[in-house]
């Protein structure tokens, strides 16, 4: 991959978009990870001030609202920090729920909770919501329905989780971020490889030249195939008249 090219041309597809949407800007998670330091990075060449990036941490690890913190002010990033743990503690509470490590349905509640958080900006400020997914993760459904795959465009949906490690190189994201164990945050200790039980090197090989382990390959296709729901619109009963 030519990262100068990719850089070049997903920044004016950016503001292609965002014109073309009638918006002013855009507006993105970000979490201290690879991806949205990515996104945020190429979104403000796109837009310049015209964004906001929203911190949102829901009972985080320490450090990585740390490095969320660190990244928006080296890059300068307009940014707003919302602690949606509280949030998350009352729905809990309506739910009739507590906390547990590990538990999907609870979890998935906190990238929910963030998606409604950055469309009600996108709404105050016109902005669309730029999607921080990248291929690896759309392609064998590693996000939230609704949670991190409600988003308005995905500039870097077309990489894998490799190439968007370069594109992080050449824009300057601190090492730190580049080359710690990628996690959505879910909870304590949680990792995007242990949860998917698959590593990213793997993964990636098989999209890009179809090469791997046998096991592997039906592993990830069966992924493909279960999560196949999220990647589509609702379906519609169409009644013939």
């Amino acid at each position: 991959m030519i990262v100068a090219k990719f850089v070049e041309e997903v920044t004016s597809w950016i503001r292609v978009q965002i014109e073309s949407a009638g918006a002013r800007g855009g507006v993105v998670g970000i979490s201290g990870g690879l991806d949205s330091a990515v996104v945020s990075l190429l979104l403000k060449r796109a837009v310049g001030d015209n964004m906001l990036g929203l911190i949102m941490p829901c009972h985080s690890v320490s450090s990585d609202f740390e490095d969320a913190v660190d990244f928006v002010q080296k890059f300068q990033i307009p940014h707003k920090v919302l602690d949606l743990s509280s949030v998350y503690d009352g729905f809990l509470r309506v739910l009739g729920e507590s906390d547990k490590k590990g538990d999907l349905a609870l979890a998935n509640l906190k990238p929910r909770l963030r998606m409604m958080t950055l469309y009600y900006f996108a709404n105050r400020l016109n902005y669309l919501v730029v999607g921080t997914g990248n291929r690896s993760e759309l392609e064998v459904g590693y996000f939230t329905k609704y949670g991190d795959g409600g988003v308005d465009i995905l500039p870097i949906g077309s990489l894998v989780k490799s190439e968007v490690r370069e594109v992080a190189k050449f824009l300057g994201v601190p090492e730190r971020i580049i080359t710690k164990p990628p996690t959505a945050g879910l909870w304590e200790g949680q990792t995007d490889e242990g949860e998917m039980g698959i590593t990213y090197e793997v993964l990636d090989r098989y999209l890009l030249e179809g090469k791997g382990d046998p096991d592997i390959i039906k592993k990830i296709e069966g992924m493909k195939k279960r999560s196949e729901h999220k990647r589509m619109p609702p379906r519609v009963f169409l009644f013939e008249r």
